[in-house]
C-alpha cells in the first residue's frame, strides 16, 4: 500500500513467530504440508555473533504491499552491506493472513510480515528468536516492546519464547483536517467522547463528511473506531487478555456492548460516508488527503505520507475518554516480522532486524517514513522531527499512550481467522442493518471460541 495507494490494515494489524532453533518441533500438519518443519539453525554464532558474513546473500522476503518502510529499510541495508540483496514478494495483509501457513511450510522466507502469530507458532512454522535476543541484547530493551511478540506452548501471547521483532512500534488514533476543523470551530482536539460526538455532528450539519473510513472487501476498517470506543468505555488490558487468548477472556462484555452501540449510533446518524462498505483503504486515504472529510481513524504509519501530501494540514489525537482525564487506550503494536523455521539465512535475517532497531540511519527512516517510534533501547538515538508536523503529533501521542499504559494489540489479531471470517463480515452487516451490536459481539465471541478450540 506508494503511500497513497496504501495498505489495507496494519496495525497494525500485527503478529509473530515460533519454534526452537535446534529443537525438532511438534508434528502438526498445517495447510500445504504433512508435518511441521524442523528448525535448522543453532545458537552457536561464533565470536562475532550473528552476521550476514562477507559472501553474497539474497534474503527472501514476504512483505505487505503498500508499506514503503520495509522497502526503504532494505534499500538502505544493501547500501551499507552490499553483499546482501533482497528478493521480495508482496501481498495485501488479508492475503498474507490466508497464505501464511502454506508459505512458511512450502517456500519459507527469511523475513515475513506476520499476521496473527499464535497458530503459526504452535504449528512450528516460525523461528524462536530468543537466542538472537541474547546475542544482540534485545533482552535489555523495555519488555513492553517484546511482550506482544511472545507465544507460550499453549498459543497464548504475552509470555514464552520470542517469535518476532517489529520494524517499529505503531499506534492508531484519529487524524483530522485542520482547515475543516476550523470551519466548525474546532480549535483543539476533543477532550471527551461527548466533545468528539459534538464535532461529528457539527461537521455533518456543515455538509462535511465527518469520518472517512474503509470497510469494503476483506478488510473491515470499522474495527479501528470500534476498538477505540472500547478503550473509552472499558479497560484496554481486558482487550489484550482477549487478543492474547487468556483463559475465560471475552469480547462480549457490557462495556464493549456500549462501545458497539456507540459505533452503531455513528452509522445511523450518517457520520460515515454512504459508500463505506465499498470503500477500500486507498480510496479512504485519497479522500482524506483530498479534503473530503474531517476525521479518519488510522495509524501513525501514515504520518510521513500526510506530512508530504498535506503539510501542516493533518493533526492527530488519541480517542478521548468518556470523562476528561479518564483512561485512554489505542491499538499499538510492532510492525511484526518473523523468520521462517526453515529459513535459509536466519542469522542474516536476525542481523537485519537488529539493524533496523539500532542503526541511526535505519531509525531515522523508521521515524520519517514509518511515522512511528522505532524498536530498541529506551535511550536509543531519535532523529529530530519538525515542530507542528503530523509526525510530531503522532510521536507525542505515543508518549501520552505509554504514560497512560493504554496500549492494545489489534482485535483482528486474536486468531488467524477472526478478522476475515468474523469481524469484517459482521461489521459490514452492521452498516447494512443486517446485524445488531449485541449480535456482532456474540457472533465474534462464538467464532473466537471455536477457533481457539474452546
Amino acid at each position: 500500500m506508494s503511500r497513497l495507494t496504501q495498505r489495507p490494515l496494519r496495525p497494525l494489524i500485527l503478529a509473530g513467530v515460533l519454534t526452537s532453533l535446534a529443537v525438532a518441533v511438534t508434528a502438526c500438519a498445517p495447510p500445504g504440508g504433512t508435518a511441521a518443519p524442523q528448525a535448522s539453525s543453532t545458537a552457536d554464532f561464533g565470536a562475532n555473533g550473528p552476521t550476514c558474513g562477507d559472501e553474497d546473500v539474497v534474503l527472501s522476503g514476504y512483505f505487505e504491499t503498500g508499506f514503503p518502510l520495509p522497502k526503504d529499510l532494505t534499500d538502505e541495508f544493501t547500501k551499507q552491506y552490499p553483499n546482501v540483496t533482497f528478493d521480495i514478494r508482496e501481498d495485501q495483509f488479508a492475503v498474507i493472513t490466508q497464505n501464511a501457513p502454506r508459505v512458511l511450510q512450502d517456500s519459507p522466507p527469511d523475513l515475513m510480515r506476520l499476521p496473527q502469530m499464535s497458530e503459526l507458532a504452535t504449528d512450528g512454522l516460525l523461528l524462536d528468536l530468543d537466542p538472537y535476543a541474547e546475542a544482540f541484547g534485545w533482552t535489555t530493551w523495555p519488555e513492553s516492546q517484546l511482550q506482544q511478540l511472545r507465544v507460550d506452548e499453549n498459543g497464548r501471547r504475552g509470555s514464552g519464547p520470542l517469535y518476532a521483532l517489529g520494524l517499529n512500534y505503531s499506534m492508531t488514533g484519529v487524524f483530522y483536517n485542520k482547515s475543516l476543523a476550523e470551519k466548525i470551530g474546532m480549535t483543539e482536539a476533543p477532550k471527551t467522547l461527548d466533545e468528539f460526538d459534538a464535532a461529528l455532528k457539527a461537521a455533518k450539519d456543515a455538509g462535511i463528511t465527518p469520518i472517512t473510513q474503509f470497510n469494503g472487501g476483506a478488510t473491515g476498517g470499522l474495527a479501528f473506531p470500534l476498538q477505540a470506543l472500547m478503550a473509552s468505555y472499558g479497560d484496554p488490558a481486558k482487550i489484550n487478555d482477549w487478543i492474547f487468548q487468556q483463559p475465560g477472556a471475552s469480547i462480549d462484555t457490557p462495556e464493549n456492548l456500549e462501545a458497539a452501540k456507540h459505533l452503531k449510533k455513528w452509522i445511523d446518524e450518517g457520520f460515515f460516508a454512504d459508500d463505506i462498505n465499498s470503500l477500500d483503504y486507498a480510496q479512504m486515504m485519497s479522500r482524506f488527503i483530498g479534503g473530503d472529510s474531517l476525521f479518519m481513524f488510522d495509524g501513525d504509519w501514515e504520518s510521513g505520507n500526510l506530512d508530504t501530501q498535506m503539510p501542516g494540514e493533518a493533526g492527530f489525537f488519541l480517542m478521548p475518554p468518556r470523562e476528561e482525564g479518564g483512561q485512554i487506550g489505542a491499538m499499538s503494536a510492532p510492525l511484526t516480522y518473523g523468520v521462517a523455521a526453515t529459513a535459509k539465512h536466519p542469522d542474516c535475517a536476525a542481523f537485519f532486524l537488529n539493524w533496523t532497531a539500532t542503526n541511526e540511519k535505519a531509525r531515522t527512516i523508521g521515524v520519517e517514513v514509518g511515522g512511528s517510534h522505532p524498536m530498541g533501547p529506551a535511550d536509543a538515538f531519535m532523529p529530530p522531527v519538525k515542530e507542528g508536523s503530523t509526525t510530531a503529533a503522532t510521536l507525542a501521542a505515543g508518549a501520552q499512550l505509554s504514560e497512560a499504559n493504554g496500549a492494545m494489540d489489534f482485535i483482528a489479531n486474536a486468531t488467524g481467522a477472526i478478522y476475515a471470517q468474523s469481524w469484517t463480515p459482521n461489521l459490514q452487516k452492521l452498516v447494512a442493518g443486517e446485524q445488531t451490536p449485541e449480535g456482532l459481539l456474540s457472533s465474534v465471541q462464538s467464532d473466537y471460541e471455536s477457533q481457539i478450540g474452546n
